[in-house]
Order: C-alpha cells, then structure tokens, then sequence
C-alpha cells in the first residue's frame, strides 16, 4: 500500500491530483500539507478519512511541522505548492517556488521518502527559441519574469541534490477541465476573453486580417492530472522528465479561433508575413488601458512562447494509459461556457436590463409600494429580500410571492437600529439591487413644529439614515462584483416644495442629494444610484390623512412599475410628466409658483387635531396671498 505527502494539495491541480490518487485502490493513506489559512478550503472538500490535512507552511523551515506529524516515512512526496502567477512580486515568487522547494527537498530526505515528484513547469525554458526537450534544461536561456526565473531556480535545486530519487514534470498554462471547463481563477488566455466577447458585436463573418501573433502551449487541467496519476507509478529512473504540454506549441491564430468560434466573434482569416517583435516591458499609459480591460501588462510579454516543446518521450511513457491530450478546438467551448458563469469580471452586466436571477432587497416590503415591488420583481425571475419590522406581514408577502411560482426570502429589520442594519448586511449577502423604499410621512406645518424637534428626528431615522446604513453596508459587495444598483424612493414633492412636508421633504432630499453625489463617484465602478419621485400613493402610509382621500392618487401597483424601471437601469431619476412640469415652472415663475402654493397651503386644511384654527374666508385667503407681497414691496 502506497503512502503521499503532497504539498498544495488545496490548489487547482492538487485537488484533482488527491481525487485520482484516493481513488487508486494501494493508496493507503494521502497526507495533504495544508496552510492554516486553507484549512477551510481542506475541509470543505470532504475528502475521506484517508486524506489527512498537515497543518504546515513551505515556506518555513522544516515545513513549520512540529515532531510526531507524520507517522512514518512516505512513498511519494509530491510538490504542487507554488507561486502560479505573472503578476507576483519578485519576493513572493522566490519565498514559495525556491525556498519552498529546498525546504520541501529536505522534509523529503529527513523523513526517507521514496520518491519526490516535483511539478515545475514549461516556464523554465525562459526564452529559449527553438525545439525543447525532455531532457534539456540548461541551455543559456534567459528569464524575464519572476515567476519564470523561479521555476528555473527550483527545477535546478532538484536536479542537484542527490538525497532523494525525483521526477519531474512541466506543464504548460493549465486552463480548465476539458469537459466541464471548470477553472478557479483568471489566467492566461482567459484574460483575453472579455474583449473577445465584445468583438462578438462584430459580424461574424467579418475576416481578420493580423500579423502573426506566434505560438503558445495550453493543456487542460484533468489532462495534467489524469497524467501525473499515470506517470508518477510508472517504473522509471531519477531524474526522468515529463512535458505535460502540446507538441510543438499551438499558433495563437488557432486559439483565438477556437474561441471566437464559441463566441460568435470575427475569425481570423489570413495571416500576414509578419510576425510581431518580442515585447519585454509594456509602457505605462499601455499598461494602464491594459489593467483597465483587465489584461495585466506581464503576460503580454509572454503571449508568443518563443519554444517548441517535445513531448515524445512523454507520448510514449503515457502510451496505453488512455490519458490522451485533446485538441484545443474540442473543448474551447466547455472553458468559455465555464468563464462566462463563473469567472467573467462583467458577468453580472449580461442582460444588464434584465432582472431574472438578480438578488433584490426591498425595504418597507411588508405592504404599499414596497409589497407590489417584490411581487413584480419576483414576476420577473428575481429572487426578492423583504425588509420590514413586521415578521408576519412578511410572511404574508412571501407566500403570494411564493404562490406566483417565484422566490423570496424574509429579513425583519428594523432599520433605525444600526448593529440591526450591520447583522442585517450579513445575512444578505450577495445583493445586485437595493431599493430603499421604507419611509415615514409627517404633515404638520412648521410654526406648528417649533416644540417637535423630534418629527424631523423620526422622518431623518428612517428615511435618510436608515437607508444609508443599509447602502454603505451592501456598496462593497456591489463594487467587488462590479455590478450594483441603488434605487432610492424619494417623492414628486421634492419638485413642487409641498407645504406641511418640511421634515418629510427634507429627509428624502438629503437621501437624494447622497444618492446623486455617490452617483457620479461609482460611475466607474458600475454602481448606479437612482431616485424615483414618487406622486401621491393610495398606501396605508397616507391613511391617516382624510384630507387624501379626495385627491387623486397613484396605485402601488403603478408606482412599483415606476421602481422596476429604475431597477432595470433608469439613469439619475425616474418621474412622472407631472413633476417635471412643476418643476419647470419653479425654475422659470419661481414668484409666480412660490406664491401658488402658499395659497394651496392656506386653503388647506391641518391634518393634526390640535391644530384646528378658525377657518378663513377663502375669499380673504386669496386677497392676503396676492396683495400682501404686493403691498409690502411698495415699501
């Protein structure tokens, strides 16, 4: 029965490398050195009993292992755990590809192991130009990166130590799995798919005519592994050395369209005689439109692989194993479907119009226009948090939400509680669009006001704070993803300057001034910030007004189609043909408009009990507004 020690046992390819080696029916026992940080990784993967994490760190001596941490002596060390990136500093490069190794080297002589499998990779040959073998290494090649001086560096303290028979093996850029197009992160050709997926906004047809853009090698993941599992059991001598690439390289020309043939992008049709000079160092404002379409200016230089790999002592160690490399053509689509669901840094901008699948938070969700928001989203393939204090009413909501065949969770908060709002935050999660629409209505004149300081409190509580909060707690997950929008409810009265809605206009004007300023600042970050001015709403919030009653007024049904329009992507403000004439004509009579609702005002009656006043003839009302200003501006 055979026993592992495998290093990086947690990355993209030792996850899969673990997975064939349990699955070998003399695998005794896999103990997997794993970083105190990835033990969570480790764990989730629920691997058997027979897979044994190692808390431990390459870059400490002794691998940070305290005694007793293994039972015994191993059969096989097998070193994945590296630094495998373009864009990492110099120090990171060498603590984990060359410190990492010798310290690996020692643990495996120390403990008398069989046999150290060391994964290095095809970036040794540097800038070799011309045909590589399995057994060359040293060439007088030359290194332009950290990454690729390092896996030098390593490769060459395993060849010159004579303590522990070893192999190795050089893959070239992993992608994902052939058949599933599962990769965990962002890398090589991978970079280039987004602008891939512009030009798809191209006829398809349309024939590009480029210079040659020279050669790269890319292999996919369960081939690298699928080949390790083979190869590392097979009787061979020390020193024996496997190219887990494609022979001779592939032209970038069939690469791009491989994949433009799955994205529907323009193919390249012909190939000028020309061939790209070598770049070693991209110039700044370069590099910086680069970062800004997400290409890091360090892989250009290694986008044309100047090497041409042999492969035919690999071939014929693998040969009857059934581990065949695919062509690149045949699973180019399962890599892009994959980027396209789980790895493309604009994903969320797909159908950005649409809200099928978003994650939506609406606030005052228990009735009025938050309730017919949520069954209107809900309609329309959302998945709809519902924020309000009342549990039940909630409940209710969810179950006609539930009853039209959509989703919806509920979230009682109360929202003018801040450590409520930061537990809140946390139960979310992921959220695309957030609409404040929780809110309180006072209608009281102000000389009526002079002794309620706390009125303007309330109102401020929970219609300017109390969605704030909430915005500044979900802004960093909208930014991470690079998709987020904030749909802030405010009100038509913000456009005529109400009467009796001092502390109510207020609160919603500073919501909408902090939504028009954080607007212009996350621009870039793909994080919108709407406001929707809301006419008067037959709502439970008004209810308590008779006066209400016999003026006209919008339905929450009609007022939620207004909020969709914002979540969809309705630019600065959503409004009504109406206020946007009222606030026309404040800009243009602003005397004329300023005195209109004075009079309105006075016409009107108090909605508080102790406020009844003697009534006014109207007749007086209308002289008093009119020729009071006129009489006092004689003076």
């Amino acid at each position: 029965m055979a026993t592992y020690f495998v290093t990086g046992a947690t990355g993209f390819l030792g996850r899969g490398l673990v997975e064939r080696l349990i699955a070998r029916p003399d695998c005794d026992r896999v103990h997997a050195l794993v970083r105190p940080e990835s033990m969570a990784k480790f764990e989730a993967r629920g691997w058997p009993a027979s897979v044994v994490a190692v808390p431990g760190d390459i870059t400490e001596p002794g691998l940070g292992l305290g005694p007793g941490a293994l039972p015994g002596p191993v059969d096989h060390v097998v070193h994945l755990a590296a630094v495998y990136d373009l864009t990492a500093p110099a120090e990171a490069n060498h603590a984990a590809n060359v410190t990492g190794t010798a310290n690996v080297l020692a643990f495996a002589a120390a403990n008398r192991a069989g046999l150290l499998h060391h994964v290095s990779s095809i970036a040794v040959a540097g800038d070799h130009r011309g045909r590589f073998a399995e057994s060359d290494f040293d060439l007088g090649q030359r290194h332009h990166s950290p990454y690729h001086g390092t896996k030098f560096a390593a490769e060459r303290l395993v060849r010159e130590q004579d303590d522990v028979a070893f192999r190795v093996y050089r893959p070239a850029a992993v992608v994902g799995d052939s058949r599933t197009g599962e990769m965990d992160k962002v890398d090589g050709p991978y970079y280039f798919l987004p602008a891939l997926a512009r030009l798809a906004r191209l006829p398809r047809a349309l024939p590009l005519v480029l210079p040659d853009l020279g050669r790269t090698n890319v292999v996919p993941v369960d081939y690298v592994v699928d080949a390790l599992a083979h190869l590392m059991h097979l009787d061979a001598p020390s020193g024996a050395t496997y190219h887990l690439a494609e022979q001779g390289g592939q032209p970038v020309r069939e690469v791009y369209n491989a994949l433009a043939a799955v994205v529907g992008a323009p193919r390249i049709a012909a190939t000028l005689p020309v061939r790209l000079p070598p770049v070693r160092s991209v110039p700044e404002p370069a590099a910086a439109v680069l970062a800004e379409l997400g290409v890091p200016a360090q892989v250009v230089a290694h986008l044309d692989i100047p090497t041409e790999f042999e492969t035919g002592a690999t071939q014929v160690a693998l040969a009857g194993s059934g581990v065949e490399l695919p062509p690149f053509a045949e699973y180019a689509e399962p890599l892009v479907r994959y980027w396209e669901r789980h790895l493309d840094p604009d994903r969320a901008w797909v159908r950005a119009d649409s809200l099928r699948g978003r994650r939506v938070v609406v606030t005052g969700a228990s009735s009025g226009i938050g309730e017919a928001t949520a069954l209107a989203a809900a309609a329309e393939g959302a998945t709809v948090l519902l924020v309000a204090r009342r549990a039940e009413e909630l409940d209710r909501v969810r179950a006609a939400v539930e009853a039209g065949g959509g989703a919806a969770e509920v979230h009682p908060c109360d929202l003018t509680d801040g450590d409520a709002v930061a537990a809140l935050v946390k139960e979310l999660g992921v959220v695309d669009v957030l609409v404040n629409n929780a809110g309180r209505s006072i209608r009281r004149s102000v000389h009526l006001s002079v002794d309620r300081l706390h009125d303007y409190e309330r109102t401020m509580a929970l219609n300017y704070f109390g969605p704030l909060r909430l915005t500044l707690g979900l802004l960093p997950g909208m930014r991470a993803r690079g998709f987020g929008r904030v749909v802030n409810v405010t009100t038509m009265g913000l456009q005529s300057d109400t009467p009796r809605f001092a502390a109510y206009l207020a609160s919603k004007g500073a919501l909408e001034a902090f939504g028009r300023a954080a607007g212009r600042e996350l621009l870039a970050d793909g994080v919108s910030v709407t406001s929707v001015r809301m006419p008067l709403v037959r709502t439970p919030m008004i209810g308590a007004t008779k006066f209400y009653s016999a003026l006209p007024a919008a339905s929450p049904r009609s007022a939620a189609r207004m909020v969709l329009r914002a979540m969809r992507g309705g630019g600065d403000v959503v409004q009504r043909p109406e206020g946007l004439a009222m606030e026309v004509l404040r800009v243009l009579v602003p005397d004329t408009a300023r005195r209109a609702l004075n009079l309105a005002y006075r016409l009107s009656p108090e909605s508080a009990p102790e406020a009844r006043r003697r009534a006014e003839s109207p007749f007086a009302v209308l002289a008093s507004t009119v020729l009071r200003p006129l009489w006092r501006g004689l003076r």
